[in-house]
Formats: structure tokens, C-alpha cells, sequence
């Protein structure tokens, strides 16, 4: 059973690891190529796609994760869904964005869509070679469409290469379809994990990007743009940790227990922590002194490393025994001082209010779920 443990594990997160060095060198080096503030643009439109994707998917990665492991033939009407509304979704970005950039925008926030609920399928049905097979090439388009499109086109045409490199899901989606019939009845039985999950998923999605939506109009796309490539930063830092979290996930929905994996997943973050507080400095000062502004928040966010990861690892417990509120009441309420502080605090202070608004807004996160983990523990007890 170790031995399975670790070989799944190994196949998960060598897709994510390997997939995910694909992608730093192609953000870390189109950094190199262009100024802070045409880094800050393409993010931003970025957030603008994946906020339209998080409103789309109603057949969330984590429920279709968690019904599929469960045997609960759901994911067809659910990836019915999603796919229309993503649809109708593209036409609102198309009216509302400028020219140059809403088809582009409209085509990625579809392959986030397509993508989500292909991963989804992956990992409840704990296909963990094949998940990271399908990470790693389009880890391997992205830089390779990102550059060819950037070189030939223009900064402004890689929306669409990044959209463009998710377009092999569709075949994952295609099969699901002849595997499962669609069954609306069944979204009807398990309305309130669906429900709850969607928000508790636009929640925690509005919470990864509402940041820079907010920063460019208040700050500007200069400041946006140092600011992103911290966030880069840390999530190479949150590999590890998004990796344990994909591999509990379907672990926690069939009651498998992964107590001492867990426990060295949050001593690797904090070692990780460290590594970003002392090297990150030295990277930007000798690598991307165009974006010197980002040496002191990546310094500041790498602390967020540690009760991110708590927080992932005790989300995978509530979802995985579908406990679906809890994770929104963490979610919502993170998302909340997440914007709160970044007005306030980036408004004051700059980049480095911004780095303490991510930190404090993970902590808040971490503190609300550990509150209800020992509440839990309590009533268990009792009873």
C-alpha cells in the first residue's frame, strides 16, 4: 500500500513539477523580454479570462474530483453545464473588452473551462501517469506557442497561444461524454455539494486573481506587473504543496488516511518559506532588474507559503468528507481581507502592503479552518 502511495504520487507530481518548470521558464524569461508594464496587461487580462472561467464552471474541479472517485456518474450533465455557459460567458467578454484583446480573452477563459474539468476527471479517477502526461505537454505548448506567438505577433498575442495550448483536453472531455449519460437528475440529488462548492470555488478563484483586477486601476500595470512576477515566484514555492493537495484530494474522499505525509508536506513548505525569503532577493537583483519592485514582495509572500499550505491540506479533509461550507467560510472570508487590505494596504505601502495583504489573507484563511478542524474534534468526541 506505501508503495502505491508513493508511485502515484510520483506520477502526479512529476507532471506538475516538470510542467511547472516548463511554465516558470517561459513567464521568467518573457519577463526578461518586456517592461513591468506590459507584464502587468497580459495578467490582467489573465485574471479577467479566469475570473469568467471560475463563473462558467458550475462543475467544479474538486466536485467532479470528489463524485467521480465516489463512482457517482455526474460529470456529463455537469460538463454540460459549464461548456454552455462558458460559451455564453465569451460572447459577454467579446462585447465588453477591447478589440485587441477579447477574442483572445474569449478563447482562454473556454480552454480554462475545458481544462478544469478534464483535471477534474483525471484525479478522481486517480489516473495519475496519465494526469501528468497531459500537464506536461501543455506545460510544453506554453512555452513553446507562448514564444513562437510573442516573437511573431507580439506581446499582445499570447492570450491566445496560452488558450490555444489547452485544446487536447477537448479529446479527455469528448470520452467522458461517451462514458456517462447525462443525468440532470443527479445535479438535482446532490444540489447542495454542488452548490456549495461552486461558490466556495468562484470564492477562492475570485481570491487568486481579484488581486491584480484591483491593482492595475488603483496602482498601475508597472506595479502590477512586479507584482505578478512575486506571485510566479511563490507558486513555483506552493509546487509541492499543490501537488499533495490533487494527490489527498481523492485520498480524503475514500477515507485512505495520510497523516505523516501530511505532516512532512507542511515542514517542506517550511523550508521552502526560507528559500524564497533569502534567495528571491538575489534572483531579482541579478536576473530581472527591471522588476527590482518585486525583490521585497516575494520576500514578504513567501511567508504565505506555510498557512497556505495548512490550509490546502485541511480543505482536502472538509471536501473530502463534503463538508463543502466550511472550505466557503474560509474562502469567502480570506477573499474579503484579501480585498480589503489590498486597497488599504497598497494604497499606503505600495508592493509591500500588497505582499502583507497575501500573507494575512492566507493566515485568516488557515486560522478559519483550524477553528472548525477542532471543533469537529470536539463534537466527535462527545458523541
Amino acid at each position: 500500500m506505501e508503495l502505491k502511495k508513493i508511485k502515484d504520487l510520483v506520477a502526479l507530481g512529476s507532471g506538475d513539477i516538470f510542467g511547472s518548470v516548463l511554465s516558470a521558464i517561459f513567464w521568467f524569461y518573457l519577463a526578461t523580454q518586456i517592461e513591468p508594464n506590459e507584464y502587468g496587461e497580459i495578467h490582467w487580462f489573465i485574471g479577467i479570462a479566469s475570473i469568467f472561467s471560475y463563473i462558467a464552471l458550475f462543475g467544479t474541479v474538486n466536485t467532479i474530483t470528489v463524485y467521480t472517485a465516489k463512482g457517482i456518474k455526474i460529470q456529463s450533465a455537469l460538463y454540460t453545464i459549464s461548456l454552455i455557459a462558458s460559451l455564453v460567458l465569451s460572447l459577454i467578454i467579446i462585447i465588453i473588452f477591447p478589440a485587441f484583446y477579447q477574442i483572445d480573452s474569449a478563447v482562454l477563459m473556454i480552454a480554462y473551462v475545458i481544462n478544469t474539468l478534464a483535471i477534474g476527471n483525471l484525479l478522481g479517477t486517480k489516473s495519475f501517469t496519465q494526469y501528468s502526461k497531459y500537464v506536461f505537454i501543455q506545460k510544453g505548448l506554453t512555452l513553446g506557442l507562448g514564444l513562437g506567438f510573442f516573437y511573431l505577433f507580439g506581446y499582445e498575442s499570447i492570450l491566445f497561444a496560452l488558450g490555444l495550448s489547452y485544446v487536447f483536453y477537448i479529446k479527455r472531455i469528448i470520452n467522458v461524454f461517451k462514458e456517462t449519460k447525462i443525468d440532470f437528475g443527479l445535479i438535482k440529488q446532490k444540489i447542495g455539494f454542488i452548490t456549495n462548492n461552486y461558490v466556495m470555488f468562484i470564492v477562492a478563484g475570485f481570491s487568486g486573481q481579484i488581486d491584480k483586477i484591483i491593482i492595475a486601476p488603483l496602482l498601475g500595470f508597472t506595479l502590477l506587473g512586479n507584482y505578478s512576477l512575486a506571485l510566479q515566484a511563490i507558486s513555483i514555492m506552493m509546487i509541492i504543496s499543490s501537488v499533495s493537495y490533487k494527490y489527498l484530494l481523492p485520498q480524503d474522499a475514500t477515507n485512505t488516511h495520510n497523516s505523516n505525509f501530511k505532516i512532512w508536506v507542511i515542514i517542506i513548505s517550511a523550508i521552502i518559506a526560507l528559500i524564497g525569503i533569502f534567495i528571491g532577493p538575489y534572483l531579482i537583483e541579478n536576473y530581472f532588474t527591471e522588476y527590482i519592485d518585486s525583490k521585497i514582495a516575494i520576500q514578504v509572500m513567501s511567508i504565505a507559503v506555510i498557512p497556505g499550505t495548512i490550509s490546502l491540506i485541511l480543505q482536502s479533509e472538509f471536501l473530502g468528507n463534503e463538508k463543502s461550507k466550511i472550505v466557503l467560510i474560509g474562502n469567502l472570508s480570506s477573499l474579503i481581507v484579501l480585498i480589503i487590505s489590498t486597497i488599504v494596504l497598497g494604497l499606503n505601502f505600495g508592493i509591500f502592503g500588497l505582499g502583507i495583504s497575501v500573507v494575512i489573507a492566507n493566515i485568516s484563511r488557515m486560522l478559519i479552518f483550524l477553528f472548525f478542524k477542532n471543533l469537529m474534534r470536539e463534537n466527535n468526541a462527545r458523541s
